[in-house]
């Protein structure tokens, strides 16, 4: 047998693209698209906006996450119109869930084309918080960005729709 026959048999497949019109779909929006990212790490920022302040936190995080010789958490991020939640990978515990009313800004970096991040208030303490995960390509880090904006776009849809009786 050749290697290319036992590898068909072990179950291995290729991983399935993105179908073209991933952005318009919404029905798998509403029960949160999942996506499967490192936790780079976290840092306290100045504006609720921006692409400079984010460019910048994002530096920071990523200095940071290479001096410290730690292996990064792996985490599910799941995007809904009710927010961001993060979940441990290995032991599917709850990370973090952040509503969408938090969420002041989300990017993927220019330079660090293969990162997302996103900032949010604190719940606890109020202070705004940018947090940057690793993706394995440049186009999960984009796809990550779009389904924050789309979720965005669809929290605001239902919003208004809620309100537009009163």
């Amino acid at each position: 047998r050749s290697p290319r026959l036992a590898r068909h048999g072990l179950g291995l497949r290729r991983r399935r693209k993105l179908p073209e019109s991933w952005a318009d779909m919404q029905e798998p929006l509403l029960e949160g698209m999942c996506f499967t990212l490192k936790y780079l790490g976290m840092t306290l920022v100045e504006k609720p906006k921006g692409e400079d302040m984010a460019a910048a936190a994002i530096r920071r995080i990523v200095a940071t996450a290479r001096v410290g010789a730690r292996k990064f958490q792996k985490v599910i991020l799941t995007v809904s119109p009710r927010g961001i939640s993060l979940q441990d990978a290995d032991t599917k515990e709850m990370v973090e869930n952040v509503s969408i009313y938090r969420i002041s800004y989300c990017t993927t970096d220019k330079l660090q084309n293969k990162v997302f991040a996103y900032v949010a208030q604190s719940q606890e303490s109020g202070a705004l918080e940018c947090h940057a995960f690793l993706s394995p390509k440049k186009k999960i880090a984009q796809a990550v960005t779009l389904t924050v904006a789309q979720a965005f776009q669809m929290a605001l849809d239902l919003w208004e729709a809620t309100h537009a009786g009163r």
